[in-house]
C-alpha cells in the first residue's frame, strides 16, 4: 500500500510559512490554502522571501500537494459583465500566485449561471478560464473544477456539466485540467456515498462521465444537509449524514487511496482539526509518512 495523503485547509494569516508550519503540526502531509483574501477583490503582491520560506518548510516537512483555493468572489459563470470582468481579473491573479508559490493544483467552483442557460454558464466559464490564463506560464499548475451542491442556478451538481467543461478546456487551451469532488456536495446533490451500494454507483458514474483518474484532490467534509438536501453546510467526520463508516469506505477504496483527502471542516472548538485528521487516519487504517516524525 502506497503513502496517503491526508491534508487540511490551513490559515495564512501572518505568513505563508506560518500555514506550512501549521499543517504539519496537526499532523498532515498535504494541504491546502487561499492565496489571498477568500472575500476581496483585491490581492495584495506576494513577499518573495515569505514565499522561499513557505517552500523551504514545504520541503521540509515532506507537504505534497499543494492545492490553492480561489476567492469565493470569483464568478467567471455570471452574466453580469462587471461581476465577470472582475473575475476573469481575479482568477488570473490566482494562476499568477499559485505559479509564484508553486501550487500543484488550483481549486475553483464553476460559478452561478443566474439568468442564463445552463450551457452559456458552461460556455461563459471556460471562456473565462481561457481568457484568464492566455499567454501565461502555468508552471506545472492543474486547474480543477470542484462539483458543487447544484442549487439554483449552480453549475457542478452533475457529472455532465463538470465533463462539459473540461472538455471544453481541453479543446480551447492548454490549460491542465481535472477534478476536485467534496464529499459534502456529492451527498448533498444526491450521491448517497454513505453507505457501500450508493458509494459504488457513485465512483462507477463518476469513472464513466469523468474518469476518476482526472479526479485529483478529494475535499473530506462530512455533511449536515440530508441526502439530496442541495445545502452545502460541513460538518465535523462522523458528526454529520455520511458518518465515520462512509468515510471509511471512501478512505479505503482502492481507487480513491492514491489520491489526497484535504479536510475543510468547521472548527467550532479548539482542537476540532486536529481531531478531524486523527480520524481521518484511524479510518484510513494505513500509516502517513510525516518528515521529521
Amino acid at each position: 500500500m502506497g503513502i496517503i495523503r491526508i491534508g487540511i485547509h490551513t490559515s495564512r494569516a501572518g505568513s505563508l510559512e506560518k500555514a506550512a508550519i501549521r499543517a504539519y503540526e496537526l499532523g498532515a502531509n498535504t494541504f491546502q490554502i487561499f492565496s489571498a483574501s477568500p472575500r476581496q477583490w483585491l490581492a495584495h503582491s506576494l513577499d518573495p522571501d515569505d514565499v522561499r520560506r513557505f517552500q523551504d518548510a514545504r520541503q521540509r516537512f515532506g507537504l505534497h500537494p499543494l492545492v490553492i483555493h480561489v476567492n469565493y468572489l470569483i464568478n467567471l459563470a455570471s452574466p453580469d459583465p462587471v461581476i465577470r470582468d472582475k473575475s476573469i481579473r481575479a482568477f488570473r491573479g490566482e494562476l499568477e500566485r499559485a505559479a509564484q508559490i508553486g501550487a500543484e493544483y488550483l481549486v475553483t467552483h464553476p460559478g452561478n449561471h443566474k439568468l442564463w442557460s445552463s450551457e452559456e454558464g458552461i460556455a461563459a466559464f471556460v471562456l473565462g478560464v481561457n481568457e484568464a490564463a492566455a499567454e501565461l506560464d502555468m508552471r506545472g499548475i492543474t486547474v480543477l473544477i470542484e462539483n458543487t451542491v447544484g442549487a439554483g442556478a449552480q453549475l457542478g451538481g452533475k457529472f455532465q456539466q463538470l465533463r462539459a467543461m473540461r472538455d471544453l478546456l481541453v479543446q480551447l487551451s492548454d490549460v491542465p485540467v481535472g477534478y476536485c469532488l467534496d464529499t459534502c456536495h456529492l451527498f448533498a446533490s444526491g450521491f448517497d456515498i454513505s453507505t457501500r451500494l450508493g458509494l459504488a454507483q457513485t465512483l462507477r458514474e463518476a469513472d464513466s462521465i469523468l474518469g476518476l483518474e482526472h479526479v485529483r484532490v478529494i475535499h473530506a467534509n462530512d455533511s449536515k444537509g440530508a441526502l439530496a438536501s442541495r445545502l452545502d453546510r460541513h460538518a465535523n467526520i462522523g458528526q454529520g449524514q455520511i458518518g465515520e463508516e462512509g468515510f471509511g469506505r471512501l478512505l479505503r477504496h482502492p481507487r480513491l487511496r492514491e489520491k489526497p483527502f484535504i479536510l475543510e471542516t468547521p472548527v467550532d472548538e479548539e482542537g476540532d482539526d486536529r481531531r478531524d485528521l486523527e480520524t481521518l487516519k484511524r479510518l484510513a487504517a494505513v500509516p502517513m509518512k510525516l518528515k521529521g516524525k
